[in-house]
């Protein structure tokens, strides 16, 4: 057998929805786009150090995006076509993790 690493989608998912803030933000950007500070107010006990790393991660992987105001408005944050569809997955996670633990 190969030492290869097999590039499995399901694993490639996984690594994404498997942190605890990344599932938070996906959640709060599920009803509108959001700036930096409402997210950071929204989310109970994140960092902005954490925040941004989430963000960026994020932002690379297509997820969100980031779009910069013009004439010094605030920079907002939306769920792409590809994030859209992680809302229902990451509030069925959240809602098991109440219910049962």
């Amino acid at each position: 057998m190969s030492n290869k690493k097999i590039n499995m989608p399901c694993t490639e998912f996984l690594k994404i929805i498997s942190d605890f803030w990344t599932l938070k933000i996906i959640i709060k950007l599920n009803t509108k786009e959001k700036r930096f500070c409402e997210l950071e107010r929204s989310i109970p006990k994140i960092n902005s150090v954490t925040l941004t790393s989430r963000l960026k991660k994020m932002e690379k992987l297509h997820i969100i995006k980031r779009v910069e105001g013009k004439n010094r408005q605030p920079v907002i944050y939306t769920l792409t076509k590809k994030g859209l569809p992680l809302i229902s997955i990451a509030q069925n996670i959240e809602d098991y993790g109440k219910k049962f633990y």
